[in-house]
C-alpha cells in the first residue's frame, strides 16, 4: 500500500507527508521545484522527507513528463491512494501569468487522472482545490453548494476547472474522487508568498506592511496541522458513488488587522502598517461552512488563530536565522 503525493515539497504535500510517513505508510512524492517561490524553502522540506526510510522522490513536471515511465510495475501495482496537491498558487500571479495556471491546475489535473485509470490498486483520489473558487459569491459562510460561476481571478478559473475535470472523469471513468476547497491554510512551513508570511518577514526587517482598505477584511485562517488532520481522515474514506467537494477550514474567520497584531506580539515588532485599495483579484472576506465535511468525518480545527501563530512565529524566527 502505497500513497502517491504530488507537490510533495509544498506545503501542504510536505506537512502531509510528514504525517504518512510518521505512521508507517510508503509515499512517493512528486514535485517540480519550480522557482515560483525560493526553491531553499522546498529543498529544506523535501531534506525532512528524504530522512524517511519509507519516502521516495520524483522530481518531475506532471504537467509535461510522461507519468507512466515515471513507476515500475510494481509501484503501479502499489499505489492505493493519490493526493494531488501539485498546483501553481497565486492570486494575484494568475493576473499576469495565467499560461503557468492553465499548464499546472489544468493539464496537472488531467495527467493525474489520466494516471489513475492505470493503477489497478487505486481506491481513492483526494486533490486540492481552494476556497478562491467561490469567487464573488456574497452569500456567507461559503457552503459547497453555492454557485460558482462568477470567479474572481483566473487562479479561481483553473481550480474551478480541474474540479469540473474531475467531475467528468468520475462520469467516464467511475474514479473516486474527493476535491477539498483549502481556506488559507498558514503554519510553520508555510509559504512565504501568503500575507501571514509577507507580514511577518516585513515586521521583522522593519519594511512596512501592506493592508488592504476595508474595516471587514476578514480571512477563514485554517492551521496546518488541523487541514492534514482532515486530509488524513478523508483519504480513508473514498466516495462510493459521488464526487465530493469538502470546504476545509475553521469556520472563525478573523480580521486581517488581528492577525497582524497577535504577529506583533509574537515577534516582538511593531508593524509599520500601511493602507492601500484592495485589488480586484483578492476577495474582501472569506467563510468555511463545515456542515459537509462533519457529516462525513468527526473532525473539528482545534487550534485558535493565536495558538497557530505562535507556533508559526517560533517556526519562521528560527529558519530565518539558520
Amino acid at each position: 500500500m502505497t500513497v502517491l503525493v504530488t507537490g510533495a515539497a509544498g506545503f501542504i504535500g510536505f506537512s502531509t507527508c510528514l504525517r504518512l510517513l510518521a505512521s508507517g505508510k510508503q509515499v512517493i512524492g512528486i514535485d517540480n521545484l519550480n522557482s515560483y517561490y525560493d526553491p531553499a524553502l522546498k529543498n529544506a522540506r523535501l531534506a525532512q522527507l528524504e530522512a524517511f526510510p519509507n519516502f521516495t522522490i520524483r522530481k518531475i513536471d506532471i504537467a509535461v513528463d510522461d507519468l507512466l515511465t515515471v513507476f515500475t510495475a510494481f509501484e503501479q501495482r502499489s499505489i492505493t491512494e493519490i493526493l494531488h496537491f501539485a498546483a501553481q498558487a497565486g492570486v494575484r500571479h494568475s493576473v499576469m501569468m495565467p499560461f503557468a495556471f492553465v499548464d499546472a491546475n489544468v493539464r496537472g489535473q488531467v495527467a493525474i487522472l489520466e494516471l489513475a485509470q492505470r493503477l489497478p490498486a487505486l481506491r481513492h483520489i483526494v486533490y486540492a482545490s481552494s476556497s478562491s473558487v467561490y469567487g464573488r459569491n456574497a452569500a456567507l459562510p461559503f457552503r459547497e453548494t453555492d454557485r460558482v460561476d462568477q470567479p474572481g481571478s483566473f487562479y479561481a478559473v483553473s481550480k474551478r476547472a480541474a474540479e469540473l475535470t474531475a467531475e467528468c472523469y468520475h462520469h467516464l471513468h467511475q474514479l473516486p474522487l474527493t476535491g477539498l476547497r483549502f481556506f488559507t491554510v498558514y503554519g510553520p512551513w508555510g509559504r512565504p508568498d501568503m500575507a501571514y508570511y509577507l507580514f511577518a518577514k516585513a515586521i521583522t526587517e522593519g519594511r512596512p506592511v501592506t493592508l488592504y482598505e476595508g474595516a471587514s477584511l476578514g480571512r477563514d485562517f485554517t492551521f496546518i496541522d488541523d487541514a492534514v488532520d482532515a486530509i488524513c481522515a478523508v483519504m480513508d474514506l473514498p466516495p462510493s458513488d459521488q464526487v465530493r467537494i469538502l470546504n476545509i477550514g475553521s469556520n472563525v474567520p478573523e480580521p486581517v488587522a488581528r492577525l497582524i497584531s497577535l504577529l506583533e506580539n509574537f515577534l516582538g515588532r511593531k508593524a509599520d502598517i500601511q493602507m492601500t485599495p484592495r485589488p480586484s483579484a483578492d476577495v474582501e472576506y472569506t467563510w468555511a461552512s463545515l456542515e459537509q465535511i462533519q457529516q462525513l468525518i468527526d473532525w473539528q480545527p482545534a487550534t485558535s488563530l493565536e495558538t497557530g501563530l505562535e507556533q508559526f512565529s517560533r517556526w519562521f524566527l528560527s529558519y530565518q536565522h539558520s
